[in-house]
């Protein structure tokens, strides 16, 4: 990738970009954890409520790196933020691989079954749609600033995407074919790929190449 320079002013206007987009992804994620978790109580969906406890994730994740992006600007403030708000989205990661081991095990093996949510695949299927646009906007800007920890949180927003397709396939298999626990073993084929993105996070390190210049 070739070298890209940005004056303080594109820097500024970057970062306000990056700002807007974790103002979104706060508000979007809390909309979508209140309306997953809802549902999942009410269905019993452990793929629905992993969903959920993803989205309140993203919240925090979405958290930390608006208060990175607001240090841009500060060199000094910048790599503090970004190397906290990097360990944050990290952390985050593997709490969620955690509670998708356990709750996926446990509900396997207890051959404990989800009831079909229409509400769910509204919420799911809208995920779909939205959450590669955030997330490609996200690591635009997490190249043009090269930020380990923009790209991270664009990694965690696919996550969000990938586990929306996971618990659509499970409740259309549930109403499709009847089965109710297609959703706790699709939910435990994100676990490898949550704790590899998480310990990577907490070293510093994002899962995709990114660097576009040396600060």
């Amino acid at each position: 990738m070739g070298t890209s320079i940005f004056s303080e002013m594109d820097r500024a206007v970057i970062a306000r970009h990056g700002r807007n987009l974790e103002y979104f992804t706060i508000a979007w994620a809390a909309l979508e954890a209140t309306i997953a978790l809802v549902t999942a109580i009410k269905s019993n969906s452990l793929s629905l409520a992993g969903f959920g406890f993803d989205s309140l994730i993203e919240v925090v994740s979405g958290a930390a790196l608006l208060w990175r992006m607001s240090h841009e600007m500060d060199r000094h403030r910048r790599r503090r933020a970004e190397h906290v708000s990097l360990r944050i989205a990290g952390v985050c990661l593997l709490l969620l691989g955690a509670y998708i081991l356990i709750e996926g095990t446990f509900n396997l093996w207890l051959h404990r079954t989800s009831e079909m949510s229409w509400i769910g695949v509204g919420v799911t299927a809208a995920a779909l749609i939205f959450m590669p646009l955030l997330s490609h906007a996200k690591r635009k800007v997490g190249r043009a600033l090269n930020s380990t920890a923009m790209m991270t949180d664009a990694m965690q927003t696919d996550f969000c995407m990938y586990q929306a397709a996971i618990v659509l396939f499970g409740l259309l298999a549930h109403v499709t074919f009847g089965i109710g626990w297609a959703d706790s073993a699709a939910a435990l084929l994100l676990v490898p790929l949550l704790l590899r993105a998480g310990v990577l996070s907490l070293r510093g390190q994002a899962c995709c190449t990114h660097h576009s210049h040396d600060e």
